[in-house]
């Protein structure tokens, strides 16, 4: 089961325009245990209009307090020419220059709590400590491991034998095929065997695992790769990459490179 904590500062929810308030998540939470759920996951953002380093850590000392199996931590990502956008341009600018810090934090701190880092924005309790069990978060890893996923409802992503399909995002539209007995429009992407091989590569390396390289050399920069090493941000070992920590904390931008 996973909530959609955002925060547990009052204010920074009405940023975000959210009803649910900190006491609505922690009833939620201490319901499924109730109900006899033993892995609970909490999302958190970062980055939020008027949110400070003190309010992030806050939020990662309250989450903690429940003691999830798993957390994921993402970076606010604001849509350009979006009313959000247009309402606080300021100061996301601003946080945008925090991110690094931010994200630096999260992981700092939830590391140092017992939690595994095991993909750029996802942390579980360890195996060890919770009795052998694997509580990454399954269907996840299914896109960082270039697996077929099927997402279900609006605005939902799946990806089966090649084809990415997107359900419409506008809920009036969702729901008038619904109600005619149609399936909701959506959007068909065939992924070429390139494109596949790529996504391969950029996701596959977001995961604490070495990466194994198998087919996809071709689409590799070798001089890059070469650059990369040298620089301290990724290790090779016979067909085996890894992002080293510093590059995991470089994420996205360590992946472009050797890509391009």
């Amino acid at each position: 089961a996973s909530l959609g904590a955002q925060s547990f500062q009052p204010e920074l929810l009405t940023v975000l325009e959210r009803r649910a308030g900190p006491d609505d998540v922690r009833r939620a939470f201490y319901h499924l245990r109730d109900a006899g759920f033993d892995n609970i996951s909490l999302d958190l953002i970062y980055g939020i209009p008027g949110q400070s380093a003190a309010d992030l850590a806050a939020d990662i000392d309250e989450a903690l307090a429940l003691r999830p199996e798993h957390l994921s931590c993402y970076e606010l990502e604001a849509k350009p020419g979006t009313r959000f956008t247009h309402a606080h341009g300021e100061e996301l600018a601003r946080q945008a220059e925090a991110m690094e810090v931010y994200f630096e934090h999260v992981v700092d701190r939830l590391r140092a709590a017992g939690y595994r880092w095991y993909e750029t924005a996802n942390f579980c309790r360890t195996a060890e400590a919770d009795g052998g069990r694997d509580l990454r978060s399954r269907h996840n890893l299914a896109y960082w491991l270039g697996r077929d996923y099927l997402g279900i409802g609006i605005g939902a992503v799946s990806t089966v034998a090649g084809r990415r399909r997107r359900n419409t995002p506008r809920l009036p539209t969702y729901l008038e095929a619904l109600e005619g007995g149609s399936p909701p429009p959506r959007e068909v992407e065939e992924l070429s065997p390139d494109v596949r091989r790529r996504e391969r590569v950029m996701l596959g390396l977001r995961l604490d695992e070495p990466f194994r390289v198998n087919g996809e050399e071709d689409v590799l920069d070798p001089e890059a790769l070469d650059r990369l090493c040298r620089l301290g941000l990724l290790n090779r070992s016979g067909e085996h990459l890894t992002l080293t920590h510093r590059g995991r904390l470089l994420g996205g931008g360590v992946t472009v490179e050797l890509l391009s």
